[in-house]
């Protein structure tokens, strides 16, 4: 062999021994995962059971590990979330009219009217309101400013509750309970005995229940903070009379004369039936006292007449 075929050689070997190498691994590494296969369907379903859930879960939870992780520094990020609230009392001589307005407000802001009730008095004209109204979230205080200008402000009143940390841990207790739903459902379409089956039911069942809970409460302070609640009362403001209180006149005069008599009838039947029980009672006594007074003297005066007679 010349030298330059030596040294052709010499470097094919180290090539050749690294190959063999990895081909080795390789096939040592199916090797296990082929019989780690047949054991497990050699397994019984109990077996079966529990080798998915031990790798599974340490997968799923280092998943959950990194996620929660990874979106740590883009929520330390993300706006407040913040449920406010607020409380607007009015008073106005037109209480439609005010009513209308805040109408007005409600749409030129994109919100609604949630709850709405009305009082009139006996010609039909409304006297008092009480309106509900959602609002978005972002232009809650120029609402409230608009709101206060409707009609004489009697009182405003606002509060802002920050539900951040609730809302994130609702979202992170959604995802883990997702993805716990899904881990079960697996092995529920692994298991074979009947008993094995019966429990993944349950625990999938206990699952979805608090997957729902959660699910409604996430929605709940998605509502909340999405969209302000105001809360507007509106009341009715008599206006002065301006008639004097001195009137004069026939007109005048009679009318008060009217009045002066009348005000005397209803007190005299007043009277009048206030001493009635009484005269009734008095007469049912003195009657029978009478006619015994009356019985008394014609006794006593008959044995005087009778010498006079003879």
């Amino acid at each position: 062999m010349t030298p330059r075929t030596r040294r052709r050689t010499g470097l094919r070997s180290p090539i050749v021994a690294v190959l063999g190498g990895l081909a080795f691994t390789i096939a040592l590494s199916g090797c296990s995962g082929g019989s780690g296969g047949s054991a497990d369907s050699a397994a019984p379903a109990g077996g079966a059971l529990e080798a998915p859930v031990s790798d599974s879960a340490r997968g799923s939870d280092a998943l959950a590990v990194l996620e929660t992780n990874a979106d740590a520094p883009r929520r330390s990020v993300t706006e407040p979330s913040v449920i406010s609230k607020g409380t607007v009392v009015l008073r106005s001589r037109d209480v439609a009219g005010a009513r209308f307005d805040v109408r007005q407000i409600v749409d030129q802001y994109a919100g609604e009217v949630s709850d709405e009730q009305t009082d009139t008095d006996e010609d039909g004209e409304v006297v008092s309101a009480h309106l509900v109204l959602r609002i978005p979230s972002a232009d809650f205080g120029e609402a409230m400013a608009d709101l206060e200008n409707v009609a004489d402000l009697k009182f405003s009143g606002r509060s802002a509750k920050d539900v951040t940390t609730q809302v994130i841990d609702t979202q992170v207790r959604l995802r883990a309970q997702r993805r716990s739903i899904a881990r079960i459902e697996t092995l529920l379409d692994r298991a074979q005995n009947l008993r094995d089956i019966v429990l993944i039911e349950s625990q999938l069942t206990r699952r979805q229940a608090d997957l729902d809970s959660l699910e409604q409460q996430s929605a709940y302070l998605r509502d909340q903070t999405s969209l302000a609640t105001i809360t507007v009362d509106i009341d009715h403001e008599r206006a002065a009379t301006d008639e004097p209180d001195d009137r004069t006149g026939f007109l005048a005069g009679l009318s008060a004369g009217w009045h002066g008599l009348v005000a005397v009838a209803v007190g005299l039947a007043t009277a009048a039936g206030a001493l009635l029980p009484w005269v009734v009672v008095l007469l049912v006594l003195a009657v029978p006292g009478w006619l015994m007074i009356h019985w008394l003297r014609r006794r006593r005066a008959a044995p005087g007449e009778a010498p006079a007679e003879a």
